[in-house]
């Protein structure tokens, strides 16, 4: 029960107050007084008829205003606040006495440290971080803030140490003890790219694996050359990352980049979108190789072009040149050109889906994204990274990997590489349930077994249960487009009498 008292400032109110609860029997758990008039009561919960008598009571008091019920005290939303704070942020905090002793820690540093809250309280800091003495530092004058590099284990951190001074009777200064908080060296690293805007070209792409390693440093070379450049490889594996990459780290950094997936245009706006549109002599819309001008147009996925947009496109790559949609203006664009796709050009050109003089135009430069099945070194470290970035998003504790979950991602066969891992981490974060470690369990990840595919883990019966249940699956999906069993039969390639058996048996009707 908490009571917030309106009154006004006098000696002995509280005493008054106090002895109005002590006829009743009342213990005060916590009293809070405020200078903007106001007293907080705190006490055990008592009946309604007895609140009904007290709050009347208190009211008589000399100076005493109004009395209400209030959900919570001012300390208590403070306190709670504070916790909150702490554990949203994903640097590891410690508050510490006078002594270098640890009062307060926070969940991220509970997870560096790998150890329960009630086995640090009281605890030296000095225990688990090296390279500073804490309770030295404490006992000079004055204690000034400070920065320096410490360690825990054989990891790294800097260490910010905050000096907490509290007013005494006199306003003088009396030193309570210090908030220290540590940041990891790639913490340290991002805060100051984001600072200077520094974090562009490969900045943002992680390599461990050698064969990654070998991919940034072709496409680290061929950033600086304004010829066309085609980037291959599966879906997920960071095209469009390693594309704009390219983009920020060349000469045209400066100007627009523009990413178009070519599979989301339809054929009958495709040319007008790519190359604009002319009506009556004006002109209706400036096509995007137009509004990219000086810079760089990535064309995602560039076997779904159209064809008549894969004309214009390689007249534009040609003689720098095209023509808008409905006009004879010579429109010269002054843009770089990348493409991207999971297919294979060389064989599309073949079975004549693509035009081999485009595909010798746009295949000046090229390189090939490894799939995350063949750099499964970077697997881990790819995980560490999103599992940091969408917890300081979601503003959610940085959690260890777990031993199970490791081995896991790891044997993981990835289909959607990349793009697949990034948003298992996200989801997992997203729907944190408060635990210290990441699961395998919380990634959700659909079972997948290389050269079969996506396959059903929790399937029990036998194979002839399931060919009977695929069988009635796809009859009750094609019985609608051929309404008789003669038809049926016909597209299935067995004698009507067996369709029609077996669309009794599997009790398949039309529909009335």
């Amino acid at each position: 029960m908490r009571l917030e008292v309106s009154c006004l400032d006098r000696i002995g109110l509280a005493k008054d107050i106090l002895e109005v609860l002590e006829t009743y029997g009342i213990n005060l758990i916590a009293i809070d007084a405020s200078n903007k008039g106001f007293l907080y009561l705190q006490f055990a919960e008592i009946g309604f008829e007895t609140l009904s008598e007290l709050m009347p009571l208190i009211r008589k008091v000399e100076s005493v205003h109004d009395v209400r019920t209030v959900s919570f005290m001012p300390s208590e939303q403070e306190r709670y606040a504070l916790k909150t704070l702490l554990k949203t942020l994903p640097d590891s905090v410690f508050s510490i006495n006078s002594k270098g002793r640890i009062r307060i820690v926070n969940e991220s540093a509970l997870l560096t440290l790998n150890m329960q809250e009630h086995e640090v309280i009281d605890e030296s800091l000095n225990h688990w971080v090296q390279g500073f003495n804490f309770s030295r530092w404490l006992t000079e004058a004055p204690v000034l803030a400070q920065a320096t590099r410490v360690q825990i284990g054989s990891n790294e951190y800097l260490a910010e140490m905050l000096p907490i001074y509290l007013p005494d009777e006199n306003n003088a200064s009396i030193l309570a003890g210090a908030v220290v908080s540590l940041k990891s060296p790639a913490r340290v690293g991002k805060q100051f790219n984001a600072l200077q805007n520094q974090t562009t070209g490969f900045d943002n792409v992680l390599a461990v694996s050698d064969k990654m390693k070998d991919v940034l440093k072709q496409a680290k070379r061929m950033a600086q050359l304004d010829a066309p450049l085609l980037i291959t490889g599966e879906t997920g594996t960071g095209k469009e990352l390693m594309a704009k990459a390219s983009h920020d780290a060349s000469m045209r950094r400066e100007h627009p980049f523009i990413p178009i997936n070519c599979a989301a245009l339809p054929d009958s706006v495709a040319e007008e979108e790519l190359f604009g549109f002319v009506a009556n002599g004006q002109v209706i819309k400036r096509g995007l190789f137009e509004e990219a001008k000086g810079g760089t147009v990535f064309l995602d996925e560039i076997a779904e072009m159209s064809k008549a947009a894969q004309v214009k496109l390689l007249r534009l790559l040609q003689d720098g040149t095209f023509r808008r949609i409905g006009g004879d203006e010579e429109v010269r664009a002054d843009v770089r050109i990348i493409c991207s796709t999971q297919k294979n050009l060389a064989e599309l050109c073949q079975s004549g889906e693509f035009r081999e003089d485009l595909y010798y135009r746009i295949h000046v430069l090229s390189y090939h994204m490894p799939s995350l099945r063949e750099r499964k070194v970077d697997v881990i470290p790819l995980t560490e990274m999103f599992l940091e970035h969408y917890s300081q998003q979601l503003s959610s504790p940085l959690r260890r990997i777990s031993a199970s979950c490791r081995d896991y991602l790891f044997t993981y066969a990835w289909p959607g590489n990349v793009r697949q891992l990034k948003n298992a981490i996200f989801r997992a974060v997203s729907m944190w349930d408060g635990s210290a470690e990441l699961t395998v369990e919380q990634l959700k990840l659909p079972s997948y077994a290389e050269g079969f595919g996506y396959f059903d883990e929790e399937f029990e019966g036998s194979l002839d249960q399931a060919m009977k249940e695929y069988e009635a699956s796809l009859l009750r999906r094609l019985y609608p487009a051929y309404p008789s069993t003669r038809q049926l039969a016909k597209k299935l390639g067995v004698s009507h009498t067996a369709i029609a058996n077996k669309l009794r048996d599997y009790k398949i009707t039309k529909k009335r």
